[in-house]
């Protein structure tokens, strides 16, 4: 399966864009990622099994190169992500908060949180997609699910 990066672009940029920003936690270093993902997609010209194979290469890419991001010296002199709330839109206040809870987690619980949770990858594919072990994803599911836990239910209680 092959197809053209401006095909790649409309199917997936978007879940490209929110994996990038879950690891980047800025626009437009998380714009830079899925651009120079797409920029490998294309001058690769691999072909794919299927879809879910091309989805999985292209989320792996763009989280390896939002990971290159991070860690560059241009990270140290970045705006914070929470500049960036006031242009998100939210269907619904409990949504903001959830988001924020998420981008106040360590990356890489942020990550597979973002691939289980709103990209719909089971644990054996995220493994997969992170070069990790199963064990390893799963671990970092609970460690997150119980710091997400924690946080909501300190914001629940500061609102009351």
């Amino acid at each position: 399966m092959k197809l053209s990066a401006e095909e790649a672009f409309h199917t997936y940029a978007d879940r490209m864009f929110c994996a990038a920003f879950s690891v980047c936690r800025n626009k437009m270093d998380a714009d830079d990622a899925v651009q120079d993902a797409l920029i490998k997609y294309h001058s690769l010209r691999l072909d794919y099994e299927d879809e879910n194979h091309l989805k999985a290469w292209l989320l792996r890419v763009v989280i390896n190169r939002a990971k290159d991001i991070s860690s560059s010296f241009w990270r140290r002199n970045k705006v914070p992500w929470e500049d960036y709330m006031s242009e998100l839109e939210f269907e619904a206040p409990e949504d903001s908060r959830l988001f924020e809870a998420v981008m106040g987690l360590p990356d890489k619980y942020r990550t597979v949180i973002h691939l289980f949770y709103y990209e719909e990858y089971s644990v054996r594919e995220i493994a997969d997609i992170l070069r990790c072990r199963e064990g390893t994803v799963k671990s970092q599911l609970s460690r997150g699910r119980t710091l997400l836990k924690t946080k909501l239910k300190e914001d629940w209680n500061d609102d009351e």
